[in-house]
């Protein structure tokens, strides 16, 4: 399979982001599905990856990064594509979240754009349901933003 350049860009620079922020990077699980989560301003990404995926580069602007991942019996863990919808909320705004699909071999990501306040926390809520799953799941958190 052919990778495009922009697509080895944007896991480039997310993985980065996830690297040297490690602790934005969390996940939880829900039966045999671990989500993955992390919030990452939108300056971190080159203007041409940004651009390539229809993303808006700004210091009050973000994204939020969703995978979800299946355990398998053998001990081993595949990505798994997901229905999704979600909401971020502060004191003062509601927006609901438009999730981007993108595919980069094995890898499936989730990515929904929002805009923030300096020094604000952001709640949010994401209801999933994993490729093969039964159920639907919600999920909340909660994540305090800075202009970098």
């Amino acid at each position: 399979m052919k990778t495009s350049i922009p697509a080895i860009f944007l896991r480039t620079a997310i993985l980065w982001c996830l690297a040297t922020a490690a602790v934005a990077q969390q996940s939880q699980m829900f039966g045999p599905f671990e989500l993955h989560y992390s919030v990452v301003n939108t300056t971190f990404l080159e203007p041409k990856v940004a651009a390539a995926y229809g993303i808006t580069r700004g210091e009050k602007r973000a994204i939020l990064n969703l995978a979800v991942r299946e355990h398998l019996v053998d001990g081993g863990d595949e990505a798994r594509s997901m229905l999704i919808k979600g909401r971020t909320w502060d004191l003062i705004q509601n927006q609901f979240l438009e999730f981007q699909e993108i595919r980069e071999g094995p890898a499936i990501y989730y990515i929904a754009q929002f805009k923030f306040i300096n020094e604000e926390w952001r709640f949010f809520e994401v209801d999933f349901r994993p490729e093969g799953a039964d159920q639907t799941y919600t999920f909340k958190f909660k994540h305090q933003l800075y202009i970098n």
